[in-house]
């Protein structure tokens, strides 16, 4: 494998062979794995999410900002912690229970991107930071907590863009149906 780029992201150039032997180049960008969870308060059926732009996202002509699950890249630690670590960082909530949803790969066709998605109740009590990010990682996060029901009137709309989001109200939606 050649290497075209590092940087946040390293790029390389592969060649496979399929089932004939006819070679095949493909570029693949590697980055890490991440961490997503879907902070919910049960009592109050609610979701804490955060707004986000995303350059990408705004290059392709989508919206200057994305309605999405906490998330964040795994660094040095397992998915647990960077998962409590991320929804501390971004929307300030302390969370204890994870319940797995998944390690889907994020974009299988060009990224070695794996997430680790979550579902986590939180009360409250467990709001004791601000959020928004943090400040040297140049994050402009808003924190936005919405009602279930919005949620999945967002999802049934097609509203809902981000992957990892559609796909933890999904897996909540399914398991605890009784909170929309």
């Amino acid at each position: 494998m050649d290497v075209l780029h590092k940087g946040w992201s390293t790029f390389y150039l592969a060649t496979l062979a399929d089932d004939d032997g006819v070679e095949i180049r493909r570029e693949i960008e590697h980055h890490g794995s991440a961490a997503a969870v879907l902070p919910y308060d049960p009592g109050r059926r609610t979701a804490l999410l955060v707004r986000q732009g995303r350059p990408p996202v705004i290059w392709q002509g989508g919206p200057d900002e994305l309605l999405e699950a906490p998330a964040g890249m795994l660094d040095a630690d397992d998915p647990e912690t960077a998962a409590r670590r991320e929804a501390m960082e971004e929307t300030g909530v302390r969370l204890t229970d994870l319940e797995f949803v998944g390690r889907p790969y994020a974009m299988p066709g060009v990224s070695t991107e794996r997430i680790d998605l979550f579902l986590a109740p939180y009360a409250l009590a467990d709001r004791i930071g601000a959020g928004g990010g943090v400040a040297h990682e140049q994050e402009a996060i808003t924190v936005v907590e919405t009602p279930l029901a919005e949620l999945w009137r967002q999802v049934e709309s097609g509203e809902i863009e981000d992957m990892k989001t559609l796909v933890l109200t999904l897996a909540l939606k399914v398991r605890r149906p009784e909170l929309f």
